[in-house]
This record gives C-alpha cells, structure tokens and sequence, in this order.
C-alpha cells in the first residue's frame, strides 16, 4: 500500500500538480497578504477560490487550472505595486484598454523598470501554461459521457455565480464595497479595489427620448450661437479651488476671517454665486470632468465616479476641444503626478494639447501654496504663447486639500486659533485650519488677478471650488443659511467667480449654477462662438434654470440626453 503510495506521488502528473499547488499557495499569499484589513484578504481568497474552481471545471487539469488562476493574481498584486509607486494611481480594470490602446509603450518608454514585467507577462506566463498543460493529464481520463460535461458545466457556472455573488454590494463581502470613490482608488488595498471597481465602473446612459421629440426640442441649436467678440480671441484662465467654498454660508462662521474677497464680486466680474457639484468631501477628478465635458458624471450611473478612467476615452466633444477649434492652445497645470488617476491620459482625451504636472513644473507634488502653482502657470504661458494665438489655462490647486486637522491649534498661525466659537474642539480646529489656508488662497489669487488681468491683453479668469471638504463628516451637521430651495443640495454648493479685463454684459444668475454648466458661463465671457453641443448645454441651462440632473421638467431632460448621446454622438 505504502509502495503504490509512493509510486503514485512520484508519478509525473502528481509532481507537477504538487509544484503547482505550490505556485498557488505562494501566488496567493502574494496577491492576499498585503490587503490591510482581514475581511479585505477573506474577499480576494474567496475570488481567486471561485477562479481557480471556475478554471478547473473549465479545463479538467488541476495542474493548469491552479496555473492559470494563481498566476493572474499574482500579476495583479505586482502590476498594482509597480503602477502605484511609478505612476502614483492605483491599479483600475479599465487599464488595461487605456494602456493598451492608448499609452503602454509611452508607459514602457518613460519607466523601463516595467519592461521586465512585461516581458514576464507576455513570455513567460504563456509558456508555463502551455508546460503546465502538457505535462499535466485530465482528472479521471477514463470517464467520459453527458455526465461529465453536465458536471463541468455545472461546477463552471456555480463557481462564476460565487465570484460574482462576491462582487454584490449587498452580497456577503458587502463591507468592502461600502467605502467611498476616493477610498477605492487611493487606498492600500489594492486588490480588493480592483475587483470592486469591476462592479462599480459600470457605466449606463439615461433614460432617453425618441428621435424625434428630441430633433423639436432641441433643433434650434443644431447650428450652434454665434460669438459676440471677433478674433484674436481673448485668452482664458481657469482655476479649480480644491475644496474650497463660501464659510459665511454657515450660521456659526461670523468672524471677519469668514468673508473673504474671493468670494465677493468686484469691478472686473462678470459673473459669481453659487455652485452646484456633485461630490463632496473628494471625487475632484468628477469635478474635473463637469466642466470640461460639460456633463456632470452620475448622469452615467455609478461608473460615472471613475470619469478619468471609464468616461473620458469616449467623450467626443469638449470645452477644451472646442476651443482648440477655435485656435486656442490648451494647457493644464497639474499639481500632482500627471499620471495620478489616470490625469495625463484624462486631460489628453478632454482635449488638451500638454499637461505639465508638478516634476515639469519644478514644483513639490502635493505642497504647492496657490501662488506656487499660479507663479508656475505664467511661466509656461510666456513659454508657449504666440502672436494672435489665445491660450487656455487650466490650472488645479491643491491648498485646501484635507485632512484639515493634521495639525494641532498651537500650530496655526496665532490670527488663526479659536477662532470659530461654540462648536466642539475637533470642529473648530478644521474650521480655523480651513480659514487660515483659505487667506492664503485668497492671497494667492490676488496675484493671479495682477498677473492675468492687469494688463492690456483681454483675458478671462475662471475660479470656483470643486466640492467642499468633509472635516471628518462634521461639516455635514452645520447649519446653512440658505433658502428652503437649496437645502436639498447643501453639502453639493461651492462658489464660482467670472472676471474679465475688458467690457462685458453681465452672465446670467441663478439660484446655483450647476458645475456642468460652468463651460457656457466661459464662452459667453469670452464672446466665443459655440457649437451645437454647447448651444445645446446653454439652452438647457436656461430652461432649467442653471439646474442640469435635478431639473423639474424630466420629459425636457430625456429629450436633451437623446439629442446629445444619439444625435451629436458627445459620447461614445
């Protein structure tokens, strides 16, 4: 008995599959072990289970299928590692049609510490599959029949029936679905994220009108607005605020720190109040996104979070775009890693002919003050402009950017401390935080006001804040003075500000302006003509009232998104 024991273990197909069990437990341990928390390595395990079941009904090897699933996983975790320390971003599904269609060799070319990895990939894993499968044998050869098949089959589709019970929000792993955008794709757990992400980054259009409702709706603007300025055109600077908003909307802000001049309107505005977002507390890459697109992202369903990734390869018109067509060169000051979320890749497919992240721009990633960054973007706007050609600057701050609370009170500069009364400790630390750093972005954009609009060449300055900060989830229970119609949108209000150095009519107001809109408030600035898309956005804009995804009037909604989705084609 011992004997035939042994005989069997030492047979070929028992080694392989013993040093392929091997190459599993140690794939696993790789792919499991780094998750930080013990239900995020319960989900992976149970994944890469429902696989390796799935690949050995599939296959009828045991040698193969363990092969064939560990390997990946493995591949996974170090693809991950590797994308987060070379390019900053965390690993996401759509990756792999981004880099692959758009900028893996440039990725290649720019990182050769990658090309190993890729030859591993590429070479090597095919070839130990393909050992794999000829040194290993069928499990039970000499079975055959219906009944074997109804068994693969079955086995087959019971263990991709768990993977995907696994991947449900509301399935057993629920808990890892439960954390936010911003979580998911800046965490440590990076695995965990990636096979979340594959049910998340769903993207869906909305319900839509037919044809012809839509072609009445919307017809007119078929031919886009004419501008009311000849060329040269004039030259366009816009600024995202990080986290940045009014605070003298909040019933406890009464000190003078709370009424800032970058929230007031001046000589040279043309337009301000309040703006509509659609995140809070992060998610700016979405915001990034709305006015670009001239879209807010959840009009595309839960996928529409991942805007960087999944939305913008298949946006097909933009501001940038348009005003490329027009002439304009289209820059981006970026204050991070270009390739942080995906930024570089986004910015070329929203339009803009060069992105200068913070290693081009000599710049300290994430710790550039607003003056930095706006000192940074004249130096490349002398760079690159040219006689009769305007420019287009879009310039991303980080200053406000959280945790507003990383430094105790004593640290503040003293005009700062205590400054906010009668609310809790922690609340009033991320308050006086929050102000002190917002006088520096106030100071900052006095400069920028003095660089761009005190001078001869007309130009307009676009700033507003992209969503406001969450101080821990305590913002969430201050009280607002707003009216009873905006209460439903509280935590989604920020500001924007329209200036321009020469004469102007007045933009239009609103109750808040939807961010997606922000693009038609440019133009018109500007006095630059629109296409039909943008014609389209600003009679919507209009008819609801600077309202975009909570218009009252759904049956006008339905017609607009049949207009731009099926018959511009502004995504595809």
């Amino acid at each position: 008995m011992l004997e035939r024991w042994w005989q069997w273990c030492c047979t070929r197909h028992a080694l392989v599959r013993g040093l392929a069990a091997l190459v599993w437990l140690a794939c696993a341990w790789v792919a499991v072990w780094p998750e930080p928390d013990p239900v995020q390595r319960m989900f992976v395990v149970a994944v890469l289970v429902c696989a390796t079941g799935a690949a050995l009904a599939a296959t009828w090897r045991p040698a193969f299928a363990l092969l064939l699933a560990g390997l990946p996983f493995a591949a996974l975790r170090i693809i991950s590692d590797l994308k987060l320390r070379y390019l900053d971003a965390a690993l996401m599904p759509a990756d792999f049609i981004y880099y692959a269609r758009a900028s893996l060799f440039e990725t290649l070319r720019r990182y050769p510490q990658m090309y190993w990895l890729a030859i591993a990939v590429v070479v090597g894993v095919p070839l130990v599959l393909v050992l794999a499968w000829r040194l290993d044998r069928r499990l039970w050869p000499a079975a055959r029949g219906r009944r074997l098949v109804v068994l693969r089959v079955v086995g087959a589709l019971l263990c991709v029936a768990a993977f995907r019970v696994c991947l449900l929000p509301t399935g057993p792993f629920a808990s890892v679905h439960q954390r936010n955008a911003w979580q998911k794709m800046t965490d440590d757990a990076q695995l965990t994220n990636f096979f979340v992400n594959l049910n998340d980054a769903g993207v869906s259009l909305p319900e839509m009108a037919d044809d012809q409702v839509a072609r009445r709706d919307w017809g007119a603007t078929a031919d886009g607005l004419p501008g009311t300025r000849p060329p040269p055109y004039p030259d366009i600077v816009q600024v995202l605020e990080e986290s940045t908003f009014d605070p003298s909307i909040y019933s406890v802000c009464r000190v003078p720190a709370c009424k800032v001049a970058l929230f007031r309107p001046g000589r040279r505005t043309r337009g301000y109040g309040l703006l509509r977002t659609h995140t809070f507390g992060g998610g700016t890459w979405v915001s990034e996104f709305a006015v670009e697109s001239g879209l807010p992202q959840d009009v595309f369903g839960p996928g529409g979070m991942y805007a960087p990734f999944v939305l913008a390869p298949h946006l097909r018109d933009s501001l940038p775009s348009l005003l490329r067509r027009l002439g304009y060169a289209t820059i981006a000051i970026y204050p991070t890693n270009g390739d942080f979320i995906n930024g570089r890749n986004a910015y070329q497919a929203y339009g803009f002919d060069h992105l200068y992240d913070a290693a081009e721009l000599g710049l300290k990633e994430w710790e550039e003050s607003d003056t930095q960054m706006f000192d940074a973007a004249k130096r490349v706007y002398d760079k690159v402009k040219k006689p009769g050609q305007p420019v287009f600057v879009m310039i991303l701050t980080l200053n406000q950017h959280g945790p507003h609370d990383e430094k105790p009170m004593r640290q503040l500069p003293k005009p700062f401390r205590n400054l906010v009364k009668n609310v809790s400790p922690a609340l009033g630390l991320n308050l006086d935080t929050y102000l002190w750093q917002l006088h520096d972005s106030d100071v900052g954009m006095r400069h920028l006001e003095k660089l761009f609009l005190a001078r001869p060449e007309p130009t307009v300055l676009v700033h507003f804040g992209d969503h406001q900060p969450s101080f821990n989830g305590l913002i969430r229970g201050l009280d607002r003075n707003l009216p009873d119609t905006l209460r439903g949108e509280r935590d989604f209000l920020t500001y924007y500000m329209v200036k321009s150095n020469f004469a102007g009519p007045p933009l239009p107001s609103y109750p808040a302006l939807d961010i997606a809109y922000l693009p038609t408030m440019v133009l018109a600035a500007a006095g630059l003509p629109a296409d039909g898309y943008f014609a389209a956005v600003t009679a919507l804009r209009e008819r609801c009232n600077g309202r975009f995804t909570d218009c009252p009037d759904k049956t006008l909604l339905a017609s607009y998104y049949a207009w731009i989705f099926d018959r511009l084609q502004v995504y595809q």
